[in-house]
């Protein structure tokens, strides 16, 4: 049997391997019309920031390595430019001396990965506009930043790489700006979660142009120039970073069937409409694993997996791809977010009845020094408890409490599930209650009827018979408050009971969620209709302004 895989990375790369374990007799050839067959496609903006300093570090295997491990023919700069599914050949254009020869094969597989997306406006072909999404794009920018030295860069686009580059750029001492035509850099968290990315990256210096529309870039002796709705500004390069689409034109042109954003359709098995060509990674349409639509998710851990499903079908085994999660993390400064499931808006494109807790506990025992809040919002489907999502941001233990929620949304975990895990615990690494425990707490309490729940949005707009209630300290009252809002401490509640009004709704909010969520178990059992604010000010405060959240040895709820 001849295997051809077209394109490397990690889809075509971990298909390879996994061929030659299960199959010693197979012909397998790589054919990838770059430089580098296997490297970290992940670790690339941080070549530029300098937290990686060797560049043989970028690449994970190379054609030597192949061939001698694993007996495997890899051809870098070896472009496919036709496949003829009749013929089951592949015509291949070796891009060192132009010339062209065909490839028979038996079985095909697809790894063609996916494109950085240029937008059509006039100015992209700029000498100092970049691209990043190859080993040879990393060390033009790298080598560029080194050469000529610029003071400045843009940053077009605010997805993981837009974010990523405009850090290291930060971390190699030039000033960024960052244009997003959204009102939010990463659409992995919800707009009630990211304003504490906003936060962080201000305080860093970065200057964030949300809800920008780039129109045009204009080259300038030295510069280029930005130009959006709000104005024109110079740059010493631009980087753009506004997202990828599936290189799929070979697939096309083979007559396969595409999908959502030009994706390959393939079946769980990583198999197309043609029985012998399948195809993986960054290209191909890919089924949510929690709203079960079509979607394009481009990560570096399902492609890894469906590699590896590819060969096992090719060689015989009935391996199936279940879908992705869409789990991501990442760093953005002194802070990490990371997401795994549905996002609020992808809950409600998917017509899935939903609701959220949204909560601030601490990432270690509070009483152990040096523990920061994590803010964790968890979604869950109303009619039965399933999560469905969950994103976090915070300076430690943000990535274990994602993966948590990432095994339970795959287990088709419920609220009851993930308050009775039982989870690691010492001082130093969490508290007795994780916070996945207390955000199961949190759920059971709103399902079963034992407190009430709004968010900022409702209690903002507060109707005639509505009243908000602060049960927050005086301190913490008097750093910022909403205005309106009847102020009683929860401590106090009890012995000034008298001064709530009389036959009104209250909806009971503090910094966090815990102390409101007492004081409205308390109302209740005294006959107050009340609801919780959910999140407390912290999130209504990081929205509404930049002030930047720095507190640390974070202790219980107004300790």
């Amino acid at each position: 049997m001849k295997v051809v895989i077209i394109g490397g990375v990690a889809g075509g790369a971990s298909a390879a391997a996994r061929l030659r374990r299960l199959d010693e007799q197979a012909e397998i050839v790589v054919l990838e019309r770059s430089g580098y067959v296997s490297y970290a496609n992940c670790g690339l903006p941080y070549f530029v920031g300098g937290s990686i300093t060797d560049r043989a570090k970028l690449t994970l295997q190379t054609p030597a390595s192949f061939r001698d491990r694993f007996d495997i023919d890899v051809r870098v700069n070896n472009e496919a430019v036709e496949i003829d599914r009749d013929k089951k050949e592949v015509l291949v254009r070796n891009l060192a001396d132009g010339t062209v020869y065909t490839e028979p094969y038996d079985k095909l597989i697809l790894s063609p990965g996916a494109r950085a997306l240029v937008p059509a406006i006039p100015g992209t072909d700029a000498e100092r506009l970049f691209t990043l999404r190859t080993v040879e794009d990393t060390f033009a920018i790298y080598d560029f930043a080194e050469r000529e030295k610029p003071a400045t860069a843009a940053v077009i686009g605010g997805g993981f790489i837009g974010v990523e580059m405009a850090e290291n750029l930060v971390e190699r001492g030039i000033e960024v700006a960052l244009y997003q035509r959204p009102g939010q850099v990463l659409p992995i968290l919800d707009s009630d979660m990211v304003p504490f990315v906003h936060n962080e990256m201000r305080a860093q210096g970065i200057d964030l142009h949300l809800g920008s529309d780039v129109q045009e870039f204009q080259p300038r002796d030295g510069a280029v120039a930005v130009r959006d709705q709000n104005g024109v500004q110079d740059f010493g390069m631009v980087v753009l970073a506004i997202g990828v689409v599936p290189e799929s034109s070979l697939a096309e042109m083979a007559g396969l069937e595409l999908g959502v954003k030009g994706a390959i359709v393939v079946d769980e098995h990583m198999r197309t409409a043609d029985p012998d060509v399948y195809a993986v990674g960054d290209a191909v349409q890919v089924t949510n694993y929690v709203s079960h639509d079509d979607a394009h998710i481009a990560l570096a851990g399902p492609a890894n997996k469906q590699g590896r499903i590819a060969a096992d079908n090719i060689c015989g085994l009935d391996s199936v791809f279940m879908g992705s999660q869409g789990s991501s993390v990442i760093k953005v400064f002194g802070l990490t977010a990371a997401s795994t499931g549905l996002t609020a808006r992808a809950a409600q494109r998917a017509g899935i009845d939903y609701d959220d807790v949204l909560l601030s506990p601490p990432s270690h025992a509070s009483y152990y020094p040096g523990s920061h809040p994590v803010r964790l919002k968890v979604l869950f489907e109303r009619g039965t408890g399933r999560i469905i999502g969950g994103q976090a941001v915070g300076v430690e233990g943000v990535d274990k409490r994602i993966d948590v929620l990432a095994t339970a949304i795959h287990a088709n975990m419920t609220a009851d599930d993930l308050a009775e895990l039982d989870l690691c615990y010492a001082p130093p690494y969490s508290s007795a209650k994780d916070p996945v425990n207390m955000a199961g707490f949190m759920i059971q309490n709103i399902l079963e009827g034992r407190v009430d729940q709004v968010h900022w949005a409702d209690a903002l707009d507060l109707p005639a018979d509505t009243v908000l209630l602060d049960v927050r300290t005086a301190g913490e009252h008097g750093r910022g408050c909403v205005e309106g809002a009847i102020h009683i401490p929860v401590d106090e509640l009890r012995g000034r009971i008298g001064e709530l009004p009389q036959g009104k709704r209250l909806f009971v909010h503090c910094q966090t969620g815990l102390r409101s969520y007492l004081a409205c178990r308390m109302l209740a059992q005294l006959g107050y209709d009340c609801a919780n604010v959910a999140g407390g000010y912290v999130f209504l405060e990081a929205a509404r302004t930049d002030n930047q959240d720095t507190s640390s040895g974070v202790g219980g709820c107004g300790l």
